[in-house]
Order: C-alpha cells, then sequence, then structure tokens
C-alpha cells in the first residue's frame, strides 16, 4: 500500500467516514447528538380533532396517485388495444373485478395485513428488508435470508421505475381532458404536460413545506367531485351496482378466456399508490391512513367507478375518455384544472417517495452519499435529492415526449407496481411465519391468496413488456446492479482496511513506547472500523511523525431501524494517551452532524475548540486489478460511484478548511 501526499477536499469512493461498520445498535450509550430537530412520534391511536387533521393531509400525500387512477383506468380497460368491448356484460365484469381488486388487495391485504409490519413507524419494501436483516438468520425454511435480501431490493428498485411513469401517466391523463371539450387542443397536451412537469421539478428543490397545507383541502375536493360525478351517472343507471357481485367477474373470465384474464394488465391500474398507503405509515401512523381510505377515499373511488360504468352502458362510445365524459360541458375546464392540480400532486407524492428510497438505501449501505436537502424544520420526512430530482425529470419529460400519450404510457405500466406487490406479499409471508411465530397454516393461508392475486396481475402484465413494459425492468436490473454491487464494494473495501489496521492496544502501547511529539488542539479520524486503530491515522503518524493533544476516533453507525432514542446515539470512552472512540448511532431515516456530535461530547469530558480541531479521512485509490471477489466490471462500476459519491465534508457538516484527507492506493 502506497502513501500519497495529503490532500485537502477530495472525494473519496471507500473513505472511512461512511459509517456502515454495523448495521446494529449495541451496548449502552451515555450522551446524545442532535442531527437535526427529531421528528414528532406519530401517535399509535390518535382520536377526534388530531385523527382528523392527519386523516386530512394524508390525503394530499398518501393518496393522489391511486386517488387520480379513475383517470385513465376504466379508459384503457376499454381501449381498443385490450379487445374487450364496452357491451353491458364485459362493463360489468370488468367493474367487478376492479370493485374486488381495490377490496382485496388495498382494503384487505396492504390495510390489515401489510400495515402491521413496521419498523418502529416506518414502512414501505425497505423497511421490510431492514426486518429480514435484523430479525432473521441464516435460512428461513428453505430459503436463505440472502435471496429474501435480495428480493427486496430489487422490489426497491421496481419503485424506482414506477416513479419515472407515474407523473408522466398521472399529468397527461389530467391535461388529455382538454380534448374532450375540443379536438383544437391535441396538439397542445405534450407541450402542456412537459410543461407542467418541468415546473413539478423545478420547484422541488423549495419543498413542500409551504404548499404542504393546500394538498390535503384539494385533494378533499378532488375526491368529493369524482365522488359526485360517479353518482349523477349513477342515479340514471342504479342497476350497475349490481357489479359488487362477483360472479360477473367469473362470468366475465368464462366469456373471454384469455382476452379477460389479460385484462387484469388494465384492471392493475386502479391499484398503482397501494404501496403508498404503506411506504408513507411513517408520516401518519395507521389509523389516519386507514380512516382516510374507509371513510372517504374508497368510497369515492367506488362511486366514480361504478359511474363510469353506468356512463359506457347508456354510451358506449364514451369509452374513448369516460371519466371527463362524465363531466357536465358548463364544468369540464375547471375539472381539467382541478384534475391537473391532483395529479401534480399524485406526482409530488411519487417524487418525495423517490427521495425517501433514496435516503434509506443510502444509510443502509445500498447507495453511495448524496445531497440531501431537509426543506421543512419540523417534518423530517420532507427532503430533497437534487441527483434524484434531475433523473426523474430527464426520465419523466423523455417518456412524455417520446410516447405522447397515457394510453402508450398504459402499456408500460403495471410491471413495476405488480413486481414489488409480490415481492412485498413474499417478504410478510417470511417475517410473519419466522419473526411472529405465525402458524404455517396462517401464513401459508395469506400467501396462498394474495401470492395468487399478485401473480395473476404480474402475469397479466406480462404481455406489456415488448410494448414498453421492459422500461421500468430495464431501470429496476441498472438499479439493482448498483445498490448491490455498491453494497458489496462497501463490504470487501472494509474488510481491506480492517486488515490494514492495528488493534488499538497494540497502537497506544506503541505511542507510549515511542512518545511522539504532542501538538496543541484535537485530531478527529472517521473511521467505520470501531475496534483498531484507522489506516488514515496509521499513515498521519507514518507521514507527520506527530499527534495533537486530543486524537478522536470516530465512528457513525447507522442501525437497521428509522431513528435511534436521543439517550442512545452516542458512546464515548477514553483510551488513554489522550485517545478517545466515539461511537456515534442513528437510524436510516436521520442525517448525523459531526459538529453536533462533538458539541455533545463537552458534557463527557471532552473538550474540543472547533477553530483548534481537525478533521482526518481516508481517501483510497482503488485499483481494480486486485483479487477481492468481485468481478471486474463491477470493481470499475464500484469506484466509478464512489468517485462521484458526495463527498465526505459535506455530508457529515465538516469545516472544509478544517479537513485533511491522506490518500492511498488499494489493489481492489
Amino acid at each position: 500500500m502506497a502513501a500519497e501526499p495529503a490532500r485537502t477536499g477530495a472525494r473519496a469512493p471507500g473513505d472511512a467516514g461512511a459509517g456502515s461498520a454495523s448495521p446494529t445498535t449495541t451496548g449502552s450509550f451515555s450522551g446524545t447528538f442532535l442531527a437535526r430537530p427529531d421528528r414528532e412520534r406519530i401517535e399509535e391511536r390518535p382520536r377526534g380533532r388530531k385523527l382528523a387533521i392527519l386523516s386530512l393531509t394524508a390525503l394530499g400525500v398518501v393518496f393522489g396517485d391511486i386517488g387520480t387512477s379513475p383517470l385513465y383506468a376504466i379508459k384503457e380497460c376499454f381501449s381498443p388495444s385490450s379487445g374487450i368491448a364496452p357491451t353491458a356484460p364485459n362493463v360489468y365484469g370488468a367493474l367487478s373485478l376492479v370493485v374486488w381488486a381495490l377490496t382485496l388487495v388495498v382494503s384487505v391485504k396492504y390495510l390489515s395485513f401489510i400495515m402491521r409490519a413496521d419498523n418502529r413507524g416506518e414502512g414501505g419494501i425497505l423497511a421490510l428488508l431492514a426486518l429480514i436483516q435484523r430479525g432473521l438468520r441464516g435460512r428461513v425454511g428453505i430459503v436463505p435470508v440472502a435471496v429474501l435480501i435480495t428480493l427486496g431490493l430489487f422490489g426497491a428498485a421496481l419503485l424506482y421505475g414506477d416513479g419515472v411513469i407515474t407523473p408522466a401517466i398521472t399529468v397527461l391523463g389530467a391535461i388529455e381532458g382538454l380534448q374532450v371539450a375540443t379536438p383544437v387542443f391535441g396538439k397542445m397536451v405534450v407541450p402542456l404536460s412537459v410543461l407542467v412537469l418541468f415546473v413539478l421539478f423545478l420547484f422541488q428543490r423549495h419543498g413542500t413545506d409551504r404548499i404542504g397545507k393546500v394538498f390535503g383541502p384539494v385533494m378533499l375536493l378532488w375526491f368529493a367531485s369524482i365522488a359526485a360525478l360517479g353518482v349523477a351517472e349513477i342515479m340514471k343507471e342504479p342497476a350497475i351496482l349490481l357489479a359488487v357481485d362477483p360472479v360477473y367477474a367469473i362470468r366475465f373470465f368464462a366469456k373471454n378466456g384469455w382476452q379477460g384474464f389479460f385484462l387484469l394488465g388494465a384492471v392493475v391500474l386502479v391499484l398503482t399508490g397501494a404501496e403508498a398507503l404503506y411506504a408513507d405509515m411513517g408520516h401518519f401512523g395507521r389509523r389516519p391512513i386507514r380512516a382516510a381510505w374507509f371513510v372517504l377515499v374508497f368510497p369515492a373511488l367506488l362511486l366514480n367507478y361504478f359511474g363510469q360504468g353506468a356512463l359506457l352502458l347508456r354510451d358506449a362510445s364514451a369509452a374513448s375518455n369516460p371519466f371527463f365524459r362524465l363531466v357536465p360541458q358548463p364544468l369540464l375546464y375547471p375539472m381539467v384544472l382541478l384534475a391537473t392540480a391532483a395529479a401534480v400532486i399524485a406526482s409530488q407524492a411519487l417524487i418525495s417517495g423517490a427521495f425517501s428510497l433514496t435516503q434509506q438505501a443510502m444509510q443502509l449501505g445500498y447507495s453511495p452519499r448524496v445531497t440531501i436537502t431537509h426543506t421543512s424544520k419540523h417534518e423530517a420526512g420532507q427532503i430533497y435529492i437534487s441527483e434524484v430530482n434531475k433523473a426523474l425529470m430527464v426520465g419523466c419529460i423523455g417518456l412524455v415526449l417520446g410516447v405522447r400519450s397515457s394510453s402508450a404510457l398504459a402499456a408500460a405500466y403495471g410491471i413495476a407496481v405488480t413486481g414489488t406487490m409480490a415481492i412485498t406479499t413474499l417478504l410478510f409471508f417470511f417475517i410473519s411465519h419466522d419473526e411472529w411465530k405465525w402458524s404455517l397454516p396462517r401464513a401459508g393461508a395469506f400467501l396462498a391468496v394474495f401470492l395468487v392475486i399478485d401473480l395473476a396481475f404480474l402475469v397479466a402484465n406480462a404481455v406489456k413488456v415488448e410494448h414498453g413494459g421492459w422500461f421500468p425492468l430495464v431501470v429496476a436490473v441498472v438499479l439493482y446492479i448498483m445498490m448491490s454491487t455498491w453494497k458489496r464494494g462497501r463490504t470487501l473495501l472494509q474488510d481491506l482496511l480492517r486488515s490494514a489496521s492495528l488493534p488499538i492496544d497494540l497502537f497506544l502501547e506503541d505511542v507510549r513506547r515511542r512518545k511522539p511529539p504532542r501538538v496543541p488542539g484535537t485530531a478527529v479520524f472517521m473511521t467505520s472500523d470501531t475496534s483498531g486503530a484507522p489506516v488514515v491515522l496509521l499513515h498521519h503518524l507514518k507521514h507527520n511523525k506527530v499527534l495533537h493533544e486530543q486524537v478522536v476516533l470516530l465512528s457513525v453507525v447507522t442501525a437497521d431501524v428509522p431513528e435511534v432514542p436521543a439517550a442512545e446515539r452516542l458512546r464515548l470512552d477514553p483510551l488513554g494517551e489522550g485517545f478517545y472512540r466515539a461511537i456515534a448511532h442513528f437510524g436510516f431515516m436521520q442525517t448525523p452532524s459531526v459538529r453536533e456530535i462533538l458539541s455533545r461530547c463537552e458534557g463527557l469530558g471532552l473538550r474540543a475548540r472547533p477553530a483548534d480541531t481537525s478533521f482526518y479521512l481516508g481517501r483510497e485509490e482503488l485499483i481494480p486489478t486486485g483479487n477481492t471477489p468481485m468481478a471486474r466490471w463491477r470493481k470499475k462500476l464500484f469506484v466509478f460511484m464512489g468517485r462521484n459519491a458526495r463527498a465526505a465534508t459535506q455530508f457529515f457538516g465538516l469545516p472544509p478548511n478544517r479537513v485533511v484527507e491522506l490518500g492511498a492506493q488499494i489493489e481492489f
């Protein structure tokens, strides 16, 4: 290992400040640090006014995606490409499928079962992944935990593909309502959609804190409006309510055969956003989300879908755009504006979800450091990530310009959604059986029912692959390769660095014996090794021949829980000879600040004046020609990702003029 001259401000693909030494929180800790104001913990069972406020707020964040599905779902069921004509038996059958899909998948599976699997209040597929990593060891029955982790990681990657398509299809579906008013607006749909998306992504950096208060009321107006439109049409054809009988769905399959089965690829559009109910659980809690769904969202969606079905019974030509054909002519333009606002809110929810997903992936060790900006002083979940925002903007606008209609996008939609739903069902089965000790018949019954439903939707969507469904799959595969490569590369690099380090007892004994010169001030060495003397410290002493009066070996460790309680975040151990080891733990939804950590150390006997404190980071220049068990192309990918990662100086909030990076070349 050849040493290089000291440098300042360079990026490091594997610097020791990455802080992934252990995925668990261990030991007893003294002292605390606050990376930012703590998020208020959501009450387990809020009541009264608090429940109403949380439920209203959840309307704007959680239900935007699934709430705007009526814009395009029924239209796609009877599009020319489906081959299903809007005859009375087909309308009853398709509508019955819609009703029972919403009931079984959303009301029963997600709200009654999946939302029980929370990671200290947080939901989402990465929360399931954290539960798998923490609670299940070795093999789970005949399935290795590594396989389950791979499934969870791929499910998370699929959500990014969903996040690219959802804003594009939702905004296009809303603005296409102008074509119902007059064909003159046909040429304006794509330019207006691009403009709306551009403005939407442009304002992401300002955060949702200021406009968040209007999201709930707008979605309340949206659900009230679509319910009223549905009721008005149902009153003209009340017999449409008979579609609640599942017999119509069975008859539909019997009559239409495989063509009817593949209609599930369009029916699944009514479920888009179901995963968001689970992923956003940490912001609102179970009860407000369930209350909003059963009291308002579910009834409003059913009424609108029934209304669209009633319209098709009276006028089959309305299949070209049944949602906007429900709207009386004088209200058409206001409804287009309201639909566009709802579409923007739905898109906002998916974009914010991509930000949160990236933050969790980074803290769990599956993503390099990125630039996280907290846009609210009070809501920890409101963050902005520039790199993700730019990638989503390019993807969404590119899709709109490429496909130019919501129907064309619908051909690509569904693969990501159904894939993630199936993976969620599998992970929940193993957690419930092996961690919660559900009996095999009980857990198996859940798996048998819902995996059959998920796989039916997935198989029905498989025909979309050649018509655009390959897009979210390609996005997912690329992101999965990147995330798994980063995780594996970090593990191998840390093993190399750990093997090059020195046991701390031997190092301190050498310091006592040699007595190197000590200079005033404090030196903080960032390291992911919580036991030995880090390589960067050995290089510093080797080349500079001196040590500071105080030396702090600081490890920032990410736990596999969303938040670490304040009382358990910092441990400070005096090692002798002016050395201290500080281990700071934080959850994967928290961001550390080294300045705050050091300020909290003062109460534990360590006083470090900012003007006299220097921070030392290791900068490893990786040469992908070593013997580490990793393919050469993945080594190159890992090096590339590391070079483009956010600098540790920015991520940990270090003062740039107090940072020294010591470099070394490592055969990796």
